[in-house]
């Protein structure tokens, strides 16, 4: 697993928080019911064991500050109210004096996943939490990174060597993965729930927590099997579901119907109307999404067009080819 340890200082955000953590804890909660291991282990860290948040809800049993890294580990680094002083609180000095002697050192060349065991430090800022960053000296020069916009001159002037970028939702170079703030760290935090556990589960996780999922400008096109979710209505969610959790299932239109619990004719209105295609043509999407990712991994066509559900080669080449008819 990836240990993530949010840092929680006097007065963080509790927005901050509580949206990120809560889509990774959905996260392992969505591997579990389909009966694989929790992807993230979520530690809460800081120099006060019980500090009041934003909003002066007391938050209890804060660990010590961690002396070493025993695995590959997230550091989520938070914000504060903008009117609270924080550059000048002594949590603020220890922090940073932990973050420069502990984490700086670990900081690799790229967000570390729980596939590599000796992986170091990877850093995930939210909001202001950036200045801190920025304070211990994190952002290295070069160092793509973004935070809340009533900040980011505070930032350029913490970092003058960083390469700070405004208007972005998220960036992610490196080690680095910073958000502009409050709801944008569940975007940010959807991003790597993606890039860990699949597209299909931050889908999933975004629909339950009633929220569109974000995409930072400069972020790869939004994945096919995260497409035509930007609606809210439960029966076509579960088809969606069920189609990225089993694609290779024999999705007929009354298979489908029966998992909407409409008939095949409404289905395909719904679809029309709400995913801008055809039932078919978007089990083919999926299909084609997960053979591309599979050959990405290295598999050979054959191999790779199985594991995505097609029969052969032949058929993803004619889905591939009725896509294209449809989008000229």
């Amino acid at each position: 697993m990836v240990e993530v340890w949010f840092v929680v200082l006097p007065g963080t955000l509790l927005l901050d928080l509580a949206g990120p953590a809560e889509a990774l804890r959905m996260a392992n909660q969505r591997l579990q019911r389909l009966g694989q291991p929790p992807r993230f282990h979520l530690r809460f860290v800081g120099p006060a064991r019980r500090p009041d948040s934003s909003v002066g809800l007391a938050l209890a049993a804060v660990e010590p500050l961690p002396a070493r890294l025993a695995g590959p580990t997230w550091v989520v680094l938070m914000g504060q109210p903008s009117e609270r002083p924080m550059l000048q609180a002594p949590e603020w000095f220890t922090t940073r004096q932990w973050l420069a002697q502990v984490i700086a050192p670990a900081l690799g060349s790229a967000l570390p996943t729980g596939g590599d065991a000796q992986a170091g430090a990877g850093l995930v800022t939210i909001c202001a939490g950036a200045l801190l960053a920025a304070d211990a000296g994190l952002l290295r020069p070069g160092q793509r990174c973004t935070t809340h916009h009533e900040v980011v001159d505070v930032l350029r002037s913490l970092a003058p060597a960083a390469d700070v970028v405004g208007n972005r939702v998220f960036v992610e170079q490196g080690p680095v993965a910073s958000s502009a703030g409050i709801t944008a760290g569940i975007d940010l935090a959807l991003h790597l729930v993606a890039r860990e556990c699949g597209e299909a589960t931050a889908s999933a996780i975004a629909r339950n927590m009633v929220m569109y999922l974000r995409r930072g400008a400069d972020d790869p096109e939004l994945s096919p099997l995260l497409s035509g979710r930007n609606h809210l209505h439960p029966a076509l969610h579960r088809v969606q579901d069920a189609i990225c959790d089993k694609p290779g299932a024999a999705w007929s239109a009354e298979a489908m119907a029966r998992v909407a619990h409409v008939t095949p004719r409404h289905l395909g209105r719904l679809f029309r109307e709400f995913v801008g295609t055809s039932p078919r043509a978007y089990v083919e999407q999926v299909r084609s999404a997960l053979a591309q990712e599979a050959l990405r991994s290295g598999l050979a066509v054959q191999a790779a067009s199985e594991a995505a559900g097609f029969s052969s080669p032949r058929q993803w080449r004619r889905a591939r080819t009725r896509a294209r008819g449809a989008a000229a």
